[in-house]
């Protein structure tokens, strides 16, 4: 066992049983399931993603690139898992990845023998042949073999929750410069955030042995987190990485509540997803330590010496029996003082300098490299290549290797920001302003000392609360760190970048060599960094090696873009709140419950829920219900709630200004009381949606849009008052919810709304396309006269508080008449009899002129789009216009979705003519009917085409006829 006997932050009196790769194993309170593995010996933790080498754990924090394990729990499974962040509890069962068989006789590393074969892009040159090859062989073998990790298949049955804060300063981290500006800040009154990734506060304080006033930094720490949970205006969160910036001061971060617990409470969420909006911020995310590049670099037991140092004091583990340290001497050094102190064996010290001197009492070898490595399943010996170019090996089981530090830059270039090059650090540091209110401090400004982390963590507090006098700072021991570039070792063998994705210095070179000399097409071409870690431990030594490759700078070379999440999100987080009916919420009309009880087939329409037909007893088939429906809307008078559509109103003085400029046809000239129909372009020219807008007083109007578009409407018009016309004088509000709207149609819709409202109307008092407000007994209605059916009809609207009883008294009215309600089925053959369009017409990709609506295009008047629909494509007569389908064929129905092709041409997507948007039975005419789009289908009235689908196995003939199908002068409607 490897646990050391005294020492630690874990609690010793509180053990703690686990499994491995279904193996059992001890471990205490405060443990991640790294350092446990650690301590009881166990090495070897996965396998690398391309060739399946042996990897082991390498860091000691979210940046680790090796150690992904899939968490079980209850049945369900949470894939890439780092295991140095995941604290251990009673009965965690983990699981190793990206293997086959066993962990240790991995099937797939045999990859690793074809090596000199899948090369970097060997996938872009070998699996463009043969062309057969590619959907029964390549595709499926890819598929397989994509992927970290895998989930249970099962739906999720984890609860995770999202929530919003606000605060005066936010402080990314808790380490020294963080614990600083929580302090000062909290002392001042100001409301605090301080986020911490961590599930302990102080950062690399609890990491490494040193001093703060005489005590040990990791108390120190302690003391300072203590006061800080005293102070009511601070909040402490622990286990919360903030992962993204965004505009307006607003971070996005993710807590891990309850994944670390063995019986959470089950009403707590798993995480919850927090939006932070804070006043100021400051960054206090320390650095993340490179690692050099030699052959060999990935077998288990090669780590980063802060994380040896972390697992030594931290945890109590010594991370081997036998370690060799291979850094610069300010890293060497404190990482021998550490090992020494602990009572580990130190094989040797190679650094590439000269500056270490008698400091260290073991085998040293300095003006030297580690060339290579040894061991099957873990380090069993390095080789070291002396100053004289000599080489030996020296037995170790555990190599700590540092090449310096790398500010964590990452947040900062959220919002497009570039880092800038300190020449003295060898590295890049924030680029100050990058992000609006942000400041990095400590580490994550290249300042590596604890004092200096100390200092401008509280300098930037004094500067952005205008604090008067800083407080003494607390007493520490270092001295100023300094670091020199050394990226990797020019010696034969793989030198691994990306430990993850199995990319080598080769394959850099590689990748210049073949022109892939951009950093955003190199990082493509090799997959370097684009696993789990992002490139925080490989980024910097590929852009080192592409700079020497290109003959430039580091800097000039640049870096590949950094972008949110900083650690990875699960999706159930970034959507928590979304499943089942939170992520389709069951909406409904007024007049559900009693389309129910009326036995109404719901379907969903939009957003809401609305009745699809009503059968009755005996019925077989829904088109009975159907064509029955439409029967009564022909013959007598159909009832429907039309409630859903979109329903906004606009009032100002410029409300008609402002409907001019987003419909094609004039709306400031409609008189008061009347209603006119209007279609609305994007701005590409492009129909977005049609409707009508009714005049009810010079400065009010109430546009209707369809049901699928209302949302999409809304946001239009705020954007044109917005941005576009922030001059008018007006304003929008959806109003959709606020009254209920019926559909009466069909011959005897007047008699029935005229035993509905107070005062009767008539065709004089109330022609077509007349609206006003009307009274039921004591309430204030709203009445139109529109049509979607064709037949003379009506749409009243009540505020919604009324819309059920009033739902009631027509449809009692409408039965007494010889009618009935009618569903959204009969509504479509109702609407393709009479040629009108719906988002299955207009989907996006249709003008007005396809429609056939070119005309409705004010020639008088500017509108959105207007000047983008006259492109010459959008005004040819080649393109697809809509026209009515006739079958004549033997087969005497028509499918929607078939494609339209010329008799005698073979269907082949050259030979497409066009295609079938929409189709019923209509009970009028006594047969299949449908809408479309043909080309030059205006000029084709009375042609034959085909109507194919060769999926489905059908094949009809049809005629090409005009639109409305049914009382083509519209006299029904205006009688």
């Amino acid at each position: 066992m490897s646990r050391l006997t005294s020492g630690g932050l874990i609690d010793r009196a509180k053990p703690i049983s686990f499994s491995f790769q279904g193996r059992s194993f001890s471990a205490f309170e405060g443990d991640t399931l790294a350092s446990a593995l650690l301590a009881c010996d166990v090495r070897l933790m996965g396998r690398s993603f391309k060739y399946h080498r042996p990897r082991g754990v390498f860091t000691a924090g979210s940046e680790e690139p090796n150690a992904l394990m899939s968490i079980y729990r209850d049945g369900d499974v949470t894939p890439n898992v780092r295991a140095t962040v995941q604290e251990v509890f009673e009965g965690l069962e983990a699981k190793a990845q990206s293997y086959v068989g066993a962990l240790e006789l991995d099937l797939m590393a045999v990859n690793d023998l074809l090596a000199p074969f899948i090369g970097a892009g060997f996938y872009y040159k070998t699996f463009m042949w043969p062309k057969s090859f590619w959907e029964k062989i390549y595709e499926p073998l890819i598929r397989r073999a994509a992927g970290l990790g895998a989930l249970s298949g099962q739906q999720d049955s984890d609860f995770h929750d999202k929530a919003w804060t606000h605060c005066d300063l936010l402080v990314i981290g808790s380490g020294p410069s963080g614990l600083m500006a929580a302090l000062l800040a909290g002392r001042a009154g100001l409301d605090v955030i301080l986020a911490e990734e961590d599930f302990r506060f102080g950062g690399r304080l609890n990491g490494d042995l040193g001093e703060i006033n005489e005590s040990a930094q990791a108390d120190w720490a302690a003391q300072a987190v203590q006061e800080l949970s005293d102070l009511p205006n601070v909040r402490l969160m622990k286990r919360t990485t903030v992962t993204g910036a965004f505009d307006g001061g607003t971070y996005g971060a993710l807590e891990r509540v309850s994944e670390h617990l063995a019986n959470p409470d089950p009403d707590a969420p798993k995480t919850t997803f927090w939006r932070i909006v804070a006043q100021h911020s400051i960054l206090a995310s320390g650095a993340h330590e490179r690692p050099i590049a030699f052959p060999a670099n990935d077998r288990p037991g090669v780590m980063l010496a802060s994380a040896v140092r972390t697992y030594l004091n931290r945890f109590a583990v010594a991370p081997g029996k036998r370690v060799i340290v291979f850094g610069s001497a300010p890293q060497a050094l404190q990482t021998v003082q550490d090992l020494t102190k602990a009572g580990v064996r130190i094989g040797a010290v190679v650094t590439p300098d000269d500056s270490l001197g008698a400091k260290v009492n073991c085998p040293t070898f300095t003006q030297a490299q580690v060339v290579d490595t040894g061991g099957r399943l873990g380090l069993s010996r390095v080789k070291i290549r002396d100053r004289s170019g000599e080489t030996s090996w020296v037995e170790c089981d555990c190599l700590a290797v540092s090449g310096g530090w790398n500010p964590s830059v990452h947040l900062t270039c959220h919002m497009n920001g570039r880092p800038l090059w300190r020449e003295d650090i060898a590295a890049f540091v924030p680029k100050e302003n990058a992000i609006p209110g942000l400041q990095a401090v400590g580490a994550a400004n290249g300042d590596f000392t604890t004092s200096g982390a100390f200092r401008s963590g509280a300098e930037a507090v004094q500067s952005k609360f205008d604090l008067k006098k800083l407080p003494d700072l607390p007493r520490t021991q270092d001295a100023p760190v300094s670091q020199s570039p050394f990226w990797y070792v020019d010696a034969p063998g793989r030198a691994w970048l990306d430990l993850q994705n199995d990319v080598t210095v080769k394959d850099v070179r590689q990748a210049h060599q073949e022109n892939f000399r951009s950093v955003e097409h190199m990082k493509r071409y090799t997959t370097l960094g684009m696993a789990t870690d992002q490139g925080k431990t490989s980024n910097m030594g590929a852009l080192a090696i592409m700079a020497e490759m290109t003959g430039q700078s580091i800097p000039e070379t640049g870096t590949t873009t950094f972008r949110p999440p900083y650690t990875a999100v699960p999706i159930a987080s970034l959507g928590a709140g979304a499943s089942a009916k939170d992520f389709a919420p069951e909406r409904y009309t007024t007049s559900h419950a009693l389309s129910d009880a009326a036995g109404a087939v719901q379907m969903e329409a939009g957003l809401w829920y609305r009745p699809s037909y009503y059968p009755k007893a005996g019925d077989v088939h829904w088109r009975e219900a159907c064509d029955r429906e439409v029967d009564i809307v022909r013959s007598s008078v159909g009832v429907t709630d039309v409630s859903t559509l979109g329903k906004i109103d606009v009032q100002g003085p410029d409300a008609g200004k402002l409907l001019d400029f987003v419909y094609t046809n004039t709306f400031s000239t409609l008189k008061v009381a009347r209603v006119r129909y209007g279609l609305m372009l994007r701005e590409d020219g492009f129909v977005m949606d049609d409707g009508t807008a009714a005049r009810l007083s010079d400065t009010h109007f109430v546009i209707t849009t369809t049901t699928a578009a209302a949302g999409q409407v809304m946001a239009h018009l705020e954007f044109v008052l917005d941005v576009l016309k922030p001059d008018f004088d007006a304003c929008v509000i959806s109003v959709t919810e606020q009254w209920a709207q019926f559909s009466v149609a069909g011959p005897k819709s007047r008699d029935l709304i005229n035993r509905i409202i107070n005062t009767p109307i008539d065709g004089t008092s109330f022609p077509y396309m007349a609206c006003g407000e009307v009274q039921i007994g004591e309430i204030s209605a709203r009445l139109f006269r529109i049509s979607f059916s064709g037949e003379h009809a009506y749409e009243i609207a009540v505020p919604a508080r009324f819309g059920q009883a009033l739902f009631a008294r027509l449809k009692q009215m409408a039965e007494e008449m010889g009618g009935g309600l009618y569903g959204m089925e009969a509504l479509n053959v109702l609407r393709i009899e009479k040629g009108h369009i719906t988002h299955a017409e207009i989907h996006g990709r249709t003008t007005a002129k396809d429609c056939g609506m070119e005309r409705m295009i004010s020639p008088k008047k500017d509108c959105i789009g207007k000047v983008m629909a006259t492109r010459p494509h959008l005004m040819s007569d080649d393109r697809e216009q809509l026209v009515g389908l006739k079958p004549v064929g033997a087969v005497q129905k028509l499918l929607g979705g078939s494609h339209l092709v010329n008799p005698g041409d073979e269907a082949t997507r050259s030979n497409d003519q066009g295609y079938v948007t929409s189709v019923c039975h209509s009970p009028s005419l006594g047969h299949m009917i449908g809408l479309g789009f043909l080309k030059n289908g205006h000029n084709r009235i009375g042609e034959q085409i085909r109507a194919v689908d060769l999926l489905r196995d059908f094949d009809t003939l049809c005629e090409v006829v005009r639109v409305p199908f049914i009382d083509p002068k519209g006299e029904r409607l205006r009688d």
